[in-house]
């Protein structure tokens, strides 16, 4: 069928066949369909949009448009698991919940992605350690993974080149937003790392990309039940993004974090709630553990034995990091050179906090990309951020401590944070709000 016969057809509200999807997608790889079909395709699928079975073929479609992993002949005697987020301010979950599903006999090859917008990327955390090969070929991949449970790597290039494609032209023509193309997108890479299980991290709140609740609702519904529709137990939960989660937020700062986390030092209270609560749910789906209760509890021992953190420090090696990261992350994780705490004007308890705001001014700052092009410096951003219903100002805490490039970036990022954190505005609710299994 030609191609533009199947863009009329979904422009004009019909249901696709999965061999016409099929088709389309293969066309896309091949180069049989030029830039402006696909656009056009976007297009159709925003305003028309996808029954369910028409998201399940789009996704395995795309999944298979390149090499798709099978880990059956690494006899690794354990369940092939992964977790993704839709990304967040201070989002280092992924750095945290690797090594601990690891500790627990699971095998975790997470394929990760740069910061997108005002959200950070974990690609890039990783990329603030010195030496880590955070692209590596695929044997290096495969034996980083078996050698030490788990590998925090970006996508290479076979790996689903059909959503690569499709996802530059929908970045340019308006249709980034549309529900049943964001769930292929996601999950194409998913499929195609040859999982057993996943657990979905969907934020809503001021710091997401789906920030009314509603969306993110719709959005982990979507992702839940294609994935499962395509072979892949999949749960959703939706966690809160009204502030940074955790203390931290920039890049080399997160992985002192989750370093420190792993440790059992200095542990926030809601980033261990919302990892720890995505960990049991993949530990269940691994059948690593029976129920999330008993996951809870092997996740607090492999915490407390130290297991988790070696295999953190076992992957690092791995990847051509330093042996002796845990031990002396100061000595490797580039430092900013402007490093002062920032107090209000005046004493407040904090109710309110514009984390897509915080993430911008990171950007600004030089932790992020404004083009894709642009280098990243891992050194800069915030710690110790307060949190909301805390008292901040002279006397009481401060706001953050900035990690600047220098005096004039520091200041920009008061601004920020004085405009972003206010008495005005509720609290947010709870933390983990709501879980999608079907």
């Amino acid at each position: 069928m030609l191609p533009q016969e199947i863009i009329r057809k979904k422009r004009d509200g019909q249901k696709l066949t999965s061999g016409e999807i099929g088709e389309f997608i293969g066309g896309v790889t091949a180069k049989t369909v030029s830039e402006g079909q696909v656009a056009a395709f976007c297009m159709a699928v925003l305003l028309k949009k996808m029954e369910m079975d028409e998201r399940v073929a789009l996704t395995a479609a795309m999944a298979k448009s390149g090499t798709v992993m099978d880990w059956s002949k690494e006899n690794f005697g354990g369940p092939v698991l992964d977790k993704h987020s839709t990304g967040g301010i201070g989002d280092k979950v992924s750095l945290m919940l690797a090594p601990i599903v690891a500790a627990c006999g699971g095998f975790v090859p997470m394929l990760s992605g740069r910061g997108l917008g005002h959200t950070g990327g974990t690609l890039d955390k990783m990329d603030a350690i010195p030496g880590y090969k955070s692209q590596p070929d695929i044997v290096l991949f495969k034996k980083a993974v078996k050698e030490t449970g788990c590998a925090i790597i970006g996508a290479t290039p076979d790996l689903a080149p059909a959503d690569r494609i499709i996802y530059s032209i929908r970045d340019v023509t308006g249709t980034v937003e549309s529900l049943d193309l964001i769930t292929a997108s996601i999950l194409s890479k998913k499929l195609a790392g040859g999982l057993q299980g996943l657990v979905m991290d969907v934020k809503f709140g001021t710091g997401a990309f789906m920030q009314k609740y509603e969306d993110a609702v719709a959005l982990a519904e979507s992702i839940v039940k294609v994935a499962n529709g395509a072979g892949l137990p999949t749960v959703g939960l939706l966690t809160d993004m009204n502030q940074v989660l955790g203390r931290t937020a920039g890049n080399a700062v997160e992985v002192v974090e989750a370093i420190e986390y792993l440790q059992n030092k200095n542990v926030d209270t809601r980033l261990h709630e919302v990892n720890v609560a995505l960990t049991a749910e993949l530990l269940v789906i691994g059948k690593l553990a029976k129920d999330v209760k008993e996951a809870r509890g092997k996740i607090e021992t492999v915490l407390k034995n130290g297991k988790a953190a070696e295999h953190f420090a076992r992957m690092v090696k791995a990847l051509g990091g330093p042996a002796d990261l845990m031990d002396n992350p100061a000595k490797h994780l580039k430092a900013a050179p402007f490093i002062k705490d920032f107090y209000p004007a005046q004493k407040f308890r904090l109710s309110s906090v514009d984390a897509r705001a915080i993430g911008i001014g990171i950007v600004e700052m030089g932790g992020g990309r404004a083009r894709p092009t642009d280098t990243i410096d891992h050194a800069v951003g915030l710690t110790n951020v307060a949190q909301i219903g805390e008292e901040v100002g002279t006397g009481a805490r401060p706001l953050a401590t900035i990690h600047a490039k220098d005096e004039a970036s520091f200041r920009h990022m008061s601004g920020v944070l004085t405009a972003a954190m206010t008495v005005t505005g509720a609290a947010t609710g709870d933390l983990v709000r709501l879980r999608i299994a079907k």
